[in-house]
């Protein structure tokens, strides 16, 4: 496959760095990623996949564009209120970059359907939030082998990691179990500032073409976490479990199951 002139146009930013070029944008354009959630994390992480010209970028979300996700959710217009946030999401991004393909999914990701969703996607991108499809997704990444950005954000802070199974720490390797219900904040009364969840939504994206890409350093092993109080980031070490459920030595969870939904900013 060979770039047109408009592409060339197009990528041209990147395509002059000697770690990317045309092999690697050829890349990108076969590349398929799959993005959980078209909101605070999911809105920024598409934008950039999307511009950088990922090939093929699904969508899953069952919700429709509320007027309260607007200061944060940037894939979605005040006109979009009311309509599906998956159609929402693809209108934006086809608008944004017409080569890209983009799937809407309008239905919740469950243990039922996971696998063979997460299964036709190369990396998977997880800006959820709550903790039982935290779980679900982290899960079905590791029993599919398939790389998965983690992130989270609440307040004026959030974090974010890469897992590659079996090969680094997985979700469940730092945080074994959920927490008991009613010890965090609903989603609602949580909070979150919506340049925060732009500043990990986009730092999302740019670990994802990391990893397509083969290039440099992931956060693999690590938690980084970023304060916005104070506009601090710290590097967490983290490792993986052999004795973890999923990704252990002898796991125990060997197929998919779902915990009862829970709020999850940063866990």
């Amino acid at each position: 496959m060979t770039l047109s002139k408009e592409q060339i146009l197009r990528y041209g930013r990147q395509l002059i760095l000697p770690e990317i070029g045309v092999a690697g944008q050829q890349q990108l354009t076969h590349a398929a990623v799959l993005i959980i959630g078209a909101g605070g994390l999911g809105s920024p992480a598409a934008f950039y996949l999307a511009a950088a010209g990922v090939g093929t970028i699904g969508i899953i979300d069952p919700e429709s564009v509320a007027l309260s996700n607007l200061h944060r959710q940037i894939l979605h217009t005040t006109e979009a209120v009311g309509s599906p946030k998956a159609r929402s999401a693809q209108a934006r991004l086809e608008a944004l970059n017409p080569h890209v393909t983009v799937i809407p999914i309008q239905e919740r990701l469950s243990a039922a359907n996971a696998a063979d969703i997460l299964d036709a996607y190369d990396v998977v991108v997880d800006g959820s939030d709550n903790f039982s499809t935290r779980y679900l997704v982290n899960d079905a990444a590791v029993l599919l082998g398939k790389p998965l950005i983690h992130g989270g954000v609440v307040h004026f802070g959030g974090q974010v990691m890469t897992i590659l199974p079996r090969q680094g720490a997985c979700f469940r390797c730092v945080f074994p179990e959920p927490p008991p219900a009613g010890s965090i904040p609903s989603c609602q009364e949580a909070g979150v500032v919506g340049a925060v969840a732009g500043i990990l939504g986009s730092l999302m994206a740019h670990e994802t073409l990391k990893v397509l890409l083969g290039l440099g350093e992931p956060v693999v092993d690590r938690l980084f976490m970023f304060d916005g109080m104070t506009s601090r980031v710290r590097d967490v070490p983290v490792r993986r479990n052999t004795q973890c459920a999923v990704c252990g030595e002898q796991p125990t969870i060997r197929t998919l199951m779902e915990l009862e939904p829970l709020c999850a900013g940063t866990a």
